[in-house]
This record gives C-alpha cells, structure tokens and sequence, in this order.
C-alpha cells in the first residue's frame, strides 16, 4: 500500500534561534528529524535554508523536495551517532575508488578517463597526502597503507555537517576522492557529478540515453548538488 504524504500542519516557516543553536520555526514551534532529535544548525544561513524548503512546500509535505532537510536529519540522526561506521563506509571505498580503475580499452575512453581523473588523483596526493595506484580493467589494486591512513585522518578532522556532505557525494559518485575535492573547493558540483558519470556518459554518445538512466541521472545530480549547497552553508567562519 502507497503512503499519501502528510499535509501541510502549519502556516509558515522562519529561522529562529534557540537556546541550543539556530532552528527551524513552524509556526513559532521547533522542527524535529524523524528519529525525534531537534534539529539545530550551527548558522542563520542553513536555517534560512531549511525553513525556505519547509515554507515552499504545498498542502503536502514531500520530503524528496527538501533535500538539504533531509541531509541535516541524516547528520543529526544517523552520521553523528554512527560516526565510527560511516567512517568505515567511506575509507572503504578509498580502496576501490572510482578513480583507480581505468578501462583497457577503447582508447579513446581510457584517454579520456586520464584526462578528467588523472588531475585529481594528482591533488589528492599532494593536497591529502593520500596517493592512490591505478590499475586497467577489473584487476584489483591494493592501496598504500599510508595513503589510506592519510585519508582516514582527513575524516577524522571532519565534522558532522562535512562528514554528512561527503558520505552523500562518496555514495551519489563512488569515489571518495571525488567528495574529498569538492569539498575541499577543488571541484564544483557539476564538476563532481561529470567525472563520476564519464564512463556512463561516455556509452551514451554512442548508444543513446534512456528514460530511466536519464531519471538516475537528474537524482545524481541533484544529490551532489545539496551536498555541496550544505558544505557551504554549513561552513561557520
């Protein structure tokens, strides 16, 4: 059976700020994420942000229409009391990172893999400390131990908002490193959502896109382009 989503309960929404820190204000009464916690944000600019998405929704909530809601709510609920395992999840995938496996052939792919993913495992090793090997076809690669201790560190340093980002853009992309360079600034969103889709892209020139790959790819985008509008607004100077 189809759940309808739940209507609208309130009249409007507007940042606030609370004892604990800036909210979201429903009709003057603080938002809550699904698992129950308040949802309290470090600055005016995200709460702003959020209570916008709230505001714009029509006589139903839709929850797939607040995507900076929901990856608050993920911060809040599941990255910060998980963190030990989302930390795992993503120096998992370090060790097969998108970047590393490069097509034997055609040629012409496997140039242009070199040419978008080259410069920012180049990045990576210098501005992370992490270089990572590269191997042809499905051959697996085991990465340096040193590498992985440099990235794993890296996520330490994260915080919560951050850390959330990331783990959205290394799951949308498959590559850690991807998340790494565009929250670091190296990359924009667009950026990130190209080079991780380039192979797909890619098979697309030649053979033509479906409506459903087409869909996956809207979500793709959409996905990487609310981590990054949090990496910035999430960033408190």
């Amino acid at each position: 059976m189809t759940l309808s989503p739940p209507r609208r309960f309130y009249r409007s929404a507007s940042a606030g700020i609370t004892p604990e820190g800036f909210a979201v204000l429903l009709d003057g009464r603080p938002v809550r994420t699904p698992a129950g916690h308040p949802l309290r944000v470090p600055g005016r600019d995200l709460a702003e942000a959020l209570a916008a998405e709230w505001d714009a929704q029509g006589d139903t909530i839709r929850p797939s229409t607040m995507p900076l809601t929901q990856l608050v709510s993920t911060a809040i609920d599941r990255v910060g009391p998980e963190r030990p395992t989302i930390h795992r999840f993503l120096l998992a995938y370090a060790g097969t990172d998108l970047l590393c496996y490069r097509n034997d052939h055609p040629a012409d792919l496997r140039l242009r893999q070199e040419r978008h993913w080259q410069p920012l495992l180049d990045w990576a090793a210098e501005a992370l400390n992490a270089p990572l090997q590269v191997t042809a076809g499905l051959l697996a690669v085991s990465q340096p131990a040193e590498a992985l201790a440099a990235l794993s560190a890296r996520l330490e340093a994260q915080d919560v908002w951050r850390l959330t980002a990331i783990q959205s853009v290394t799951a949308a992309t498959g590559s850690l490193l991807v998340a790494f360079a565009l929250a670091e600034g190296r990359i924009d969103a667009t950026t990130a959502w190209a080079v991780s889709l380039l192979d797909e892209t890619y098979q697309i020139e030649r053979w033509g896109e479906d409506a459903e790959a087409t869909a996956r790819r809207t979500t793709l985008e959409a996905d990487i382009a609310a981590a990054a509008r949090l990496l910035a607004l999430a960033a408190v100077p």
